[in-house]
């Protein structure tokens, strides 16, 4: 145990020395000590306080997270088997002692002791907040239930942990065992340059002539926006639709037993805690009060956007009709229509844009940004340990030169890395006898790598998913909240912790700060104005189109858990395709399986919330046009931004902070103005 670097107190994780057989035997070591230290705390004193209870606690679970960071974040970073197996083999007794804690009557009992002695009223909002927070989390926990089903309920609980990795990993396998290998260029005609040479890249690194594309997702963005091989669109379209499913490539990767299960226990979770469904559940710990809730307020925004998204789709079946002769658009026929249709409309080419966001400017750039929000001096630090060549590190520092965080930055795609992008936390903030601990942050995304001597060039949308990571780790990093618990992230209503991370995309879209973050990659010269006036006018192109989706995706996921009936099973393709009459204007063929590679609901904590996502776009809109009205960079606003929400974390209502930022309730309105999509008075 002495040389497991897992145990061994760092500043930051060893990655060079995390081997797999270091991770079951780290963590059933802090376990173990996790266990005695509730046990010896219960057993001192019955007077309990934050200091001879929750402080202990909170200090042997901080050393079980920063144990637990670097492995679970390796797992998707760097995978393998022998990590794979580490991994999944501390999975279940992670699930068991979280369960155990919860279901701790004595621990309870002692925490209800603070909350009902005179000692609470003098403790700081945000630890009356922890302790109110655990309450309740150990009701949902099963506190309240009988022996035989508290049982039942940490069965349950081992069940989903394996189940959701396992559907995780079927479609990280999927996506990786796909390649095709292409000898004649002619087959990848209208492919840009960049994408043919990352296709080259890829087939060398195969030991292959010619070119080879994937299922990565900047391989597969290029072919279906961009191939003039329609034939060889649908092949990719279909590989990547089916991906993880019984129609996939490997049928041994199929999800759909494991999503059956899931959905099962989840609603047998529910029915445990005194819940009608999950949907129910999950919304105990968030903004919306009930399902109701949230299916009025998507059903509202699909039935003012579906107007909009009906002309999209009916102008995109014109112009392709127009302008090929093609009478029956197909779902791979989508992207690279939309693609072509911009350019006739706009004169507007992604590719060319994309040469003016080289990495090595958006960067910077970003960097800058946050500087004249909020003071902020971000420097990048080349002495770390890593886990791959290409991650980067930096550090933020305050107005004052105060050390505020520290985050990693892993931006490219590559094999045996989780797809998507994502902000995980490696250390939280929190005050110990040494004084603040530094969050530090995972930034991960998955975007195409430079080729050659050439910089990494990103489209608009990367560019945005960028920033909004970005934001999620300046919720992490900026809190000035002391208690692990409430800080960051941690403890921030599911439904607004998108506010910061959807809140810093709209910088994307204005002319004065496009002019720190882009320059042509080979030149240096800014954004043209006129292509930032046709960046502009086809801002909302296809908004409807967008909008309609993700409301799609919303709503399938929510009525999945809402409406779930044990003697049916979980539908899951009925109710997709009941959403999708309801608010859908582009209808997939019958061989999508886009449920089986759902990774947010299914793998990714979203379940019956990815509805979040624009649940907070009403809240990241709103809070944005009070910059609209004030100036972008108004350092007043990018204060009251900072002080409100993002050092205040978890430690208040999310609606609270809101409303000490902007002064008033939330409104839709931005978020529709925004969208481009009319209302009718």
């Amino acid at each position: 145990m002495n040389t497991n670097p897992l145990l061994i107190e760092s500043v930051l994780p060893q990655f060079s020395q995390i081997k797999p057989e270091h991770i079951e035997p780290a963590i059933d070591h802090i376990l173990e000590q996790a266990r005695s230290i509730v046990a010896q705390c219960l057993q001192a004193t019955k007077d309990y306080t934050w200091e001879n209870l929750v402080q202990p606690i909170e200090e042997i679970e901080d050393k079980l997270g920063k144990a637990w960071s670097p492995a679970s974040h390796l797992n998707g970073v760097m995978n393998n088997d022998a990590l794979r197996d580490a991994y999944n083999a501390c999975l279940p007794k992670l699930s068991e002692y979280s369960t155990e804690m919860g279901q701790n009557q004595d621990l309870f009992n002692a925490y209800q002791i603070i909350a009902d002695s005179a000692e609470f009223a003098q403790l700081h909002k945000a630890q009356q907040r922890v302790i109110n927070n655990a309450l309740r989390d150990f009701r949902l926990s099963g506190i309240d239930l009988p022996p035989e089903q508290q049982q039942r309920y940490k069965e349950i609980s081992q069940e989903l942990s394996r189940l959701s990795s396992q559907y995780g990993e079927h479609v990280m396998d999927a996506t990786n065992a796909w390649t095709k290998h292409i000898t004649d260029a002619t087959e990848l005609a209208g492919l840009p340059e960049s994408a043919m040479m990352q296709a080259k890249q890829t087939a060398e690194q195969a030991e292959k002539e010619g070119w080879m594309i994937t299922l990565q997702f900047p391989s597969y963005l290029a072919v279906i926006t961009y191939a003039d091989n329609r034939a060889l669109r649908q092949e990719h379209y279909q590989a990547f639709a089916t991906r993880a499913s019984e129609l996939g490539a490997n049928p041994e990767w199929d999800n759909s037993q494991l999503m059956e299960q899931i959905l099962a226990l989840r609603h047998e979770m529910a029915l445990l805690l005194g819940f009608a469904n999950y949907a129910e559940l999950s919304l105990a710990t968030k903004m919306a009060q009930q399902p109701t809730d949230v299916t009025a307020f998507l059903e509202d925004l699909a039935e003012k956007s579906l107007p909009q998204a009906r002309k999209d789709l009916e102008g995109l079946c014109e112009f392709a009709k127009q302008y090929d002769g093609l009478e029956d658009l197909q779902a791979w026929d989508v992207s690279y229509y939309s693609e072509k249709m911009r350019q006739h409309a706009y004169q507007l080419s992604q590719e060319e844009v994309k040469h003016y966001f080289p990495i090595n400017r958006v960067l910077p750039g970003l960097f800058a940004i946050v500087e004249k929000l909020y003071g902020l001096q971000i420097t990048e630090i080349t002495e770390f340990d890593s886990w791959h060549k290409d991650v980067q590190f930096f550090q933020i520092h305050d107005k004052d030169g105060e050390l505020r965080g520290k985050f990693y930055l892993d931006l490219y795609a590559r094999s045996k890395k989780r797809g998507g992008a994502w902000m995980a936390d490696c250390v939280t903030r929190r005050r110990t006898q040494d004084g603040i601990q530094t969050p530090v942050a995972y930034l991960v995304c998955n975007f195409t790598p430079p080729t050659g001597d050439e910089p990494a060039l990103l489209i608009h949308d990367e560019v945005q998913t960028l920033f909004h990571e970005f934001g999620h780790g300046l919720h992490h990093m900026l809190t000035q909240v002391d208690y692990a618990g409430v800080s960051g992230i941690s403890g921030v209503e599911w439904d607004a912790v998108e506010l910061p991370s959807q809140f810093m995309e709209n910088w994307c879209w204005e002319q004065e700060a496009l002019a720190l973050i882009s320059g042509h990659y080979q030149t240096g010269e800014k954004l043209p104005d006129e292509l930032f006036k046709k960046m502009m006018a086809a801002k909302n192109f296809q908004a409807g189109m967008m909008m309609v989706r993700q409301l799609e995706f919303s709503l399938f996921d929510f009525k999945i858990h809402q409406a779930f009936d044990p003697a049916q099973g979980g539908r899951i393709y009925e109710t997709l395709n009941a959403i999708r009459e309801q608010v859908a204007v582009v209808l997939p063929p019958d061989f999508n399986r886009f449920a089986h590679s759902f990774s947010h609901i299914f793998a990714g904590g979203y379940d019956a919330g990815y509805y979040s996502y624009k649940w907070a776009e009403v809240l990241s809109s709103d809070a944005y046009s009070l910059f609209e009205e004030n100036g972008i960079f108004d350092r007043a606003t990018g204060e009251a931004f900072l002080t409100n929400i993002l050092e205040k974390g978890g430690s208040e209502d999310a609606l609270e902070l809101f409303k000490n930022f902007r002064g008033r309730e939330p409104k839709i309105d931005a978020l529709l103005r925004h969208n481009g999509i009319a209302v009718a008075a």
